[in-house]
């Protein structure tokens, strides 16, 4: 820019350092329908004159922008907040100006208390009250022309009351705000539902559902199943591929490349000659079946949700329909799945970069959009690292545009930026590394990054113990007691967690050496006693129970880690907002010992005193402890009881 040419006047008010924004605003905060944003920044001016700020915001229904004042905070810093009712993409945004009328209003004040004149300043300031009025409307117009008409018969300390109303600065600041002030730039916001940041899953094959050995499950099975996970408090039913199997290059049991005939290969190998993603594996039952399950979930106060496998069988109907939609190898043979030195030949992979790339994405788009008609609206999606970013971006985006409510889940074990760069691209859980945080350490330092600094605002870390695909050693080696304590870790370190079926009854036989299930469910039908002798339901829905009970357990960013003398405890507060009660829960990580130790509790964060006599209730037992001051004794046998979860029966 030329420096004779006249400047543009902009810049004098800074707007600096806003939170919450994610890479300069490349990308949407996240929260839930009822919340509160936080609005903060740094505003500050040359000279001594003083500011207003007011955040500003869109609801996804709005046309124009809304305000609410934000306040000063001290040192340049200002706050504000914006309530959020609806659902979808708003807009925020922080405008401030020079509040000329409270720095006349303070001098006036200082003059007069120096006894001088004020003559001439009340002058100054009936001008600025006459200028707002021409541009004032309704209760702001009548409040300064009462204040004008005042003003002329009023003297000494009455005209100073009167002209130093918050009321009247307010109306003076709405009237003029479009004078001399900066905006900063519109920043994106996704609210979405509850279900986004507080669930509860039970993964369940549905084949496996059944009652007679060797016989295929369908979803009249999954029916009677209903009330045995509604008991245990579940609120999210996850369904692996419900859709048609293909034959060619079938897996049998334990993955052998020799299936017999009698083998159901994996569900995940999708597509025969009865359809692709949006039929139903006529094993299964039929669509009939299938929304009498749906109806039978939501009856239950449960939701469903559907895997998206965006892969295909050699079978699928596309590999006909589209061939070039898929890889092709030089001697123009379609290539199988592969992670070398492994190859999944019963799985052909998309190719999203193809020629023909805009169809193929269509014909995506048209497969989560047909199942959202047919009452879907969490995904749990597989393998998302493995597409490309663009793609998600727009799937995500043009599916919400119609269906807001609509939740996904990226099933995601890969680096973490690119488990975090899929959450910003919009998908509304992750899975994390908590089935292989083990140790003390681990559990601490991974759950101290997950609830600070800028992943709040748009990580939702999903707590699966095991899943299909891994069933980590401490499980297989750790036995029952290894079983319910990572169960009381997952439900309590993070709103949302989940269990793969059999887990209630920790099923933990595993392949030597490997952290995988032995006779994997994912290549054979399992018949399971749902009741077996030694199994950890009874604590699973007490977890639950206390999760829908205790708001703290219900939010990220309210977890700070104690001191305890052994390294084989843990011990972690649940804080709460006000009249929340907090919750301590301790946790033996060593599933084969019993460990003792000393737990240190901060003097701030409760909202009581902590050096005298209290009480502490073990919500899984109902045990009262007397506890004093800040260092407290706790003990805990695995094989009786792996934890405590607490809570501070102060004032009961």
């Amino acid at each position: 820019m030329s420096v004779d040419k006249k400047p543009i006047r902009k810049g004098d008010i800074v707007i600096r350092d806003v939170l919450p924004e994610i890479d300069g605003g490349d990308y949407p905060v996240k929260r839930v329908q009822g919340d509160i944003l936080k609005l903060s920044a740094d505003i500050f001016t040359t000279g001594v004159a003083k500011l207003y700020a007011f955040a500003l915001y869109r609801s996804p229904n709005d046309s124009d922008w809304r305000t609410t004042p934000m306040k000063p905070a001290g040192d340049n810093s200002w706050q504000g907040e914006i309530q959020l009712s609806e659902i979808g993409e708003y807009q925020y945004s922080i405008e401030a100006g020079r509040d000329h009328y409270s720095s006349w209003v303070e001098s006036l004040r200082r003059w007069a208390e120096a006894g001088e004149d004020l003559s001439s300043e009340v002058q100054d300031g009936v001008r600025m009250l006459e200028r707002a009025a021409k541009d004032a409307s309704g209760e702001d117009l009548l409040l300064l022309k009462q204040t004008l008409d005042s003003a002329a018969r009023a003297k000494g300390e009455r005209l100073l009351q009167l002209l130093s109303r918050q009321e009247l600065r307010d109306a003076v600041i709405r009237s003029t705000k479009g004078r001399e002030c900066e905006r900063y730039k519109a920043l994106s916001l996704v609210v979405e539902r509850r279900k986004a940041i507080f669930a509860t899953w039970y993964e369940m094959f549905p084949r496996s559902q059944g009652t007679a050995p060797g016989k295929y499950g369908t979803f009249r099975d999954c029916i009677r199943r209903i009330p045995d996970i509604a008991s245990m408090g579940f609120d999210v039913i996850y369904l692996p591929p419900i859709h048609p199997r293909g034959r060619t290059n079938r897996r049998g049991r334990d993955n052998s490349a020799n299936a017999k005939e009698t083998d159901p290969g994996s569900p995940w190998a999708i597509g025969s000659k009865d359809g692709g993603h949006t039929a139903i594996d006529p094993e299964l039952g039929t669509f009939d079946d299938f929304e009498k399950f749906l109806t039978a979930t939501k009856s239950a106060g449960i939701e469903l949700a559907l895997d998206l496998a965006f892969q295909c069988s050699p079978d699928h109907p596309w590999v006909k329909e589209h061939p070039e939609w898929f890889y092709h190898r030089a001697d123009g043979s379609i290539r199988y799945a592969e992670n070398p030195p492994k190859r999944y030949p019963d799985v052909y992979p998309l190719d999203f970069d193809c020629t023909n790339w805009w169809e193929l994405w269509q014909a995506l788009y048209e497969i989560v959009d047909f199942w959202v008609k047919k009452g879907i609206k969490i995904f749990r999606v597989d393998n998302p690292h493995t597409k490309p970013f663009s793609f998600w971006k727009w799937l995500i985006a043009k599916v919400r545009a119609n269906s807001p409510e609509v939740v996904f889940l990226a099933e995601a074990f890969t680096t973490p930026a690119v488990m975090y760069q899929l959450a910003k691209l919009g998908f509304s859980q992750s899975y994390t590394y908590f089935t292989w945080r083990n140790y003390k350490t681990e559990i601490e330092s991974y759950f101290q990054e997950l609830n600070e600094g800028s992943l709040l605002e748009f990580f939702r870390p999903m707590l699966f113990p095991s899943t299909p695909d891994i069933l980590p050693y401490v499980l297989q080696n750790g036995g029952r007691p290894a079983f319910a304590m990572r169960a009381i870790l997952a439900a309590t370190l993070s709103p949302l967690y989940g269990i793969y079926n059999g887990y209630e009854l920790c099923e933990n036989r595993g392949i030597p050496g490997k952290e995988e299930y032995a006779q994997s469910e994912k290549y054979e039908v399992r018949i399971r006693d749902w009741n077996a002798p030694g199994n950890i339901k009874p604590i699973i829905a007490k977890l639950n129970e206390l999760r829908r009970t205790y708001p703290v357990l219900q939010r990220l960013g309210n977890t700070l880690f104690c001191t305890v003398d052994n390294p084989n405890l843990v011990a972690y507060l649940r804080l709460g907002l006000r009249n929340e009660k907090p919750l301590l829960i301790v946790v033996n990580v060593n599933p084969f010992e019993e460990h003792a130790g000393l737990v240190d509790l901060p003097l701030t964060g409760l909202e009581f005193d902590v050096t005298g006599n209290y009480p502490v209730r073990d919500l899984l037992t109902g045990t009262t402890y007397g506890w004093h001051g800040t260092r407290n004794y706790v003990k805990l046998n695995p094989y009786i009881q792996p934890a405590h979860v607490f809570e501070f029966a102060v004032g009961d």
